[in-house]
């Protein structure tokens, strides 16, 4: 049995790309009425409607953890408007996703459902969604994921001296935290009045947990701000250096299932769960991978120098090599490789994968001092001579690496959460559907966070 299409695509959660089977015809035809105006966008009832159905889908035998239908409702739309606002930043800046593209995408979901684009098609129209509107979605999902690379990529910086530092504090903990959270936002340059409505809303859900009313991730699904609202709250395993610096030594003094806050931090007021806490110094077990010291001479192929002058070019200087010349002479007298010319074809020490695997497999299956037969690759032909091989212990190398993703990948989650309040902060959006619908177009823009649970009960 293959598995339901709602898991292969779980980020396109809110994002109606994958949809729960329909109860009935009429669910299948969707009133083509328009939930919200966001922009120069619309968000369609019938994407809504899709979008909730899926979450309950994701719910089914869980349903006492969602909310109620119409804070339901609003949840799901505020995260379709915020999907629309990030696909058209994103194609104001350039960014496209070519049908080849596409094409390629949606084939690797086929292939993870195990069937054919054919049968996934098949299988989306028993679920009642139009093939076409599934290709929209994975196009708005790739997009959306291409601009929150560009916005690393411009945005999120790391420094050695922040490595240094977080491997300092792994030397003293090598723990990782399982955290969860709820968020009670504010908007940027929150009145006084907003700020206290915030401090009672979250006192509320606290209390709703501390008294046994709500276990937290039912509350998060019903009460948080948080993008990751829908999923309980969950955050994921994280090391110190993933966590905000301001919560940090909180984290380290609480016992798995106690919570935290409220907190205020840069969004608004958090509350902050440990579900588990596990060692990982595991992972810090020596790492030896092989590298080998090369050189080599490389003729390029160019509509001057076709392929077949190319290969009796590379064979007429490998001649030379096995008659007594020496390899570094001839490499800088002829190679076309401008970066290891000068230093006589000179590679230095690399592990055999770093340019590309017909180049590896050349030099692995080499003897120290031996000089290759003439092979093509992508650069052209070449000739290579390994000098040496050694084991090397890469362990730190890959520390540092991981350290330096997880802590810019804590970056731009805060950075990003930022941009998207931003984003949505600046936005025309004239919302059409629900209890809290505008009744014409001319709203003001929202200055709200992305989402807006219903106030908790108050308990006499």
């Amino acid at each position: 049995m293959t598995k339901p299409l709602s898991v292969l695509l779980s980020s396109l959660l809110a994002v109606s790309s994958v949809i729960a089977p329909v109860a009935s015809a009429q669910q299948a035809q969707p009133l083509d009425r328009i939930a919200a105006i966001v922009d120069e966008d619309v968000v369609l009832q019938s994407e809504l409607d899709r979008a909730v159905r899926n979450v309950k889908t994701q719910y089914a035998g869980r349903d006492n953890q969602l909310p109620p239908d119409d804070v339901l409702q609003r949840q799901v739309l505020e995260r379709l408007i915020l999907v629309k606002l990030q696909v058209a930043r994103a194609e104001g800046s350039g960014i496209r996703v070519t049908d080849e593209e596409l094409n390629r995408a949606i084939a690797s979901i086929a292939q993870q459902n195990g069937t054919t684009v054919e049968g996934l098609g098949q299988k989306l129209a028993a679920d009642g969604m139009a093939y076409a509107d599934f290709r929209a979605s994975v196009r708005d999902e790739i997009i959306v994921q291409r601009l929150r690379q560009s916005f690393a990529q411009s945005r999120i910086s790391v420094s050695e001296g922040e490595v240094d530092t977080a491997l300092a504090q792994q030397a003293t903990t090598g723990a990782q935290y399982h955290l969860a959270h709820i968020l009670v936002g504010l908007p940027e340059g929150a009145t006084a009045e907003q700020i206290a409505t915030g401090q009672s809303k979250v006192d509320g859900v606290k209390k709703l947990i501390d008294k046994g009313e709500l276990d937290f991730s039912a509350a998060a699904v019903r009460y948080s701000d948080s993008p990751n609202a829908l999923e309980g709250g969950d955050l994921g395993w994280r090391s110190l250096d993933e966590i905000p610096n301001a919560f940090a030594q909180l984290i380290r003094d609480l016992k798995p299932g106690q919570v935290v806050g409220p907190l205020r931090g840069p969004s608004g007021f958090q509350l902050l769960k440990l579900v588990e806490v596990r060692d990982s110094t595991a992972s810090s077990a020596q790492n030896l991978v092989t590298e080998y010291n090369a050189r080599h001479v490389l003729i390029r192929i160019t509509d001057a120098q076709p392929d077949a002058a190319a290969k009796a070019k590379i064979d007429t200087l490998r001649a030379r090599i096995v008659g007594g010349a020496e390899f570094t002479e001839v490499a800088r007298e002829s190679s076309e490789d401008a970066n290891s010319r000068g230093q006589g074809g000179d590679l230095g020490w690399f592990p055999a994968d770093a340019f590309g695997p017909d180049f590896g497999r050349q030099v692995e299956g080499l003897t120290d001092g031996a000089v290759s037969e003439p092979f093509r690759t992508d650069a052209g032909w070449h000739i290579v001579q390994r000098v040496a091989s050694r084991q090397t212990d890469v362990t730190s190398q890959n520390q540092r690496a991981q350290i330096r993703e997880t802590i810019g990948r804590r970056k731009l989650e805060e950075e990003y959460n930022r941009f998207l309040q931003e984003l949505r902060g600046e936005a025309f959006v004239s919302l059409r559907s629900g209890d809290r619908a505008d009744g014409n177009a001319s709203a003001t823009p929202a200055a709200a966070p992305a989402a807006a649970p219903a106030e908790p009960p108050t308990k006499p």
